[in-house]
């Protein structure tokens, strides 16, 4: 078992949402993902163009439900219903214990392949499509597109893969400067890496588009962008 940073550890090939890192996973996610924060504040507002009276929001993957409830406060002047879905029982009691004051929240334990949508005003998978197999992302992704209500909006937050070598190579030098600055040592950006073979597998921007227009799609555009990370905004 490796460290890969903030106490946590694991193997080769085999990290996992699941066991110690629900508990360090907000601080963790906010020092590895450039402009987290900042991620969870375009999509507060830009819920207040697809949200109104009798709408409903999923957060799929909802992680410790900490997006869930920025967004649920945002519109409590709204009858409003938010779904928050994980599949991990550590995310799950982590997101009930911090949404638990909020009744337009329901927090659902599944699997995202095994989950059937409502239909929908505002779908957010905020770094959770990177997680879904290659062979079941399409589906997934067009099962999202089938629930939004016409002029519904789907919030796709993924790492992105360079268009080609050279392009990767300097993302990949620029996400681990990025990392050493956060104070990540040399062994634990690693054995991050290490650990996330065959569970992260990114797209590029064009792979991740290509997806979103064979859903159905048309109307889409980038909405946040750092190096190797990407917000896009689709609308039915």
């Amino acid at each position: 078992m490796g460290n890969v940073g903030d106490n946590i550890k694991t193997g080769n090939a085999s990290w996992s949402f699941g066991g110690q890192v629900a508990e360090a996973f907000d601080y963790h996610v906010l020092k590895s993902v450039p402009l987290y924060n900042e991620g969870h504040g375009i999509i507060v507002k830009m819920s207040d163009f697809f949200l109104e009276e009798g709408s409903v929001c999923y957060d799929l993957g909802c992680s410790t439900g900490q997006l869930t409830c920025r967004i649920a406060n945002h519109n409590k002047n709204k009858k409003v219903r938010f779904i928050a879905v994980d599949r991990e029982d550590g995310m799950i009691e982590q997101a009930r214990s911090k949404c638990k004051g909020l009744k337009s929240i329901d927090v659902l334990k599944s699997d995202l392949m095994d989950l059937e949508l409502e239909k929908a005003d505002f779908i957010i998978s905020y770094y959770t499509m990177q997680f879904i197999r290659p062979k079941n992302r399409q589906i997934m992704i067009r099962r999202i597109y089938e629930a939004l209500n016409w002029g519904g909006a789907f919030l796709l937050f993924e790492k992105v893969r360079g268009p080609d070598a050279r392009f990767q190579d300097f993302m990949t030098a620029v996400y681990t400067d990025y990392k050493m600055e956060q104070g990540y040592l040399a062994e634990e950006i690693v054995e991050k890496s290490r650990s996330l073979k065959g569970i992260l597998e990114p797209f590029s921007t064009q792979g991740n588009i290509d997806l979103l227009k064979r859903a159905g799609f048309i109307d889409i555009m980038t909405i946040l962008k750092f190096a190797c990370f990407e917000g896009f905004l689709a609308i039915k």
